[in-house]
């Protein structure tokens, strides 16, 4: 039985699961979004979410280098790490969690296992907010339709005269 038992084994033993969760973080990181079946994309969420808590908390060199080295210990690849360390990290320093997003892709012809594309969300330029959007203002809301119709009727009258005034100087 298997009561309370919370980790998916993917049925696979212990070493070869985590050779795998490991391979398949290594590439989220390196390509920032990979296509795999649903049940081991969310085991590499649970996996790969307290790596990338680990890039935030940088206080001293000493703290720095223990993180990376960490993080080493169960991704494997040097190239992963810098990546996560340099790139993935500053972007995703005032994220307070959740930095993967799994979107379900339907199934897979050969043997009906759902697919599902597991990314990182804040380099995603199509659900996130893009550079031009954050650096716009944000635009103010009309609260009433009151406010409006007044000023479009000041504003009318006010018009009126201008261009009277400039037709009779015209005509002059």
């Amino acid at each position: 039985m298997r009561h309370g038992d919370k980790i998916n084994n993917l049925g696979r033993k212990k070493a070869h699961r985590e050779a795998l969760l490991a391979n398949l973080a290594s590439q989220l990181i390196t390509h920032k979004r990979i296509v795999t079946t649903l049940a081991k994309a969310k085991a590499l969420r649970t996996y790969v979410e307290p790596l990338i808590t680990k890039t935030k908390k940088s206080d001293s060199k000493e703290t720095i280098m223990h993180q990376h080295r960490v993080v080493f210990g169960y991704l494997q690849d040097k190239a992963a790490v810098k990546e996560l360390f340099t790139v993935v990290g500053p972007k995703i320093a005032s994220r307070p969690g959740g930095y993967t997003r799994i979107l379900k892709l339907g199934i897979r012809p050969g043997d009906n296992a759902e697919k599902a594309m597991i990314e990182l969300v804040d380099f995603n330029e199509i659900y996130g907010k893009t550079a031009e959007k954050a650096a716009e203002p944000a635009k103010k809301t009309r609260r009433s339709r009151a406010t409006t119709k007044k000023t479009a009727e000041a504003a009318a009258p006010a018009e009126t005269a201008e261009t009277s005034t400039e037709n009779t100087q015209s005509a002059e």
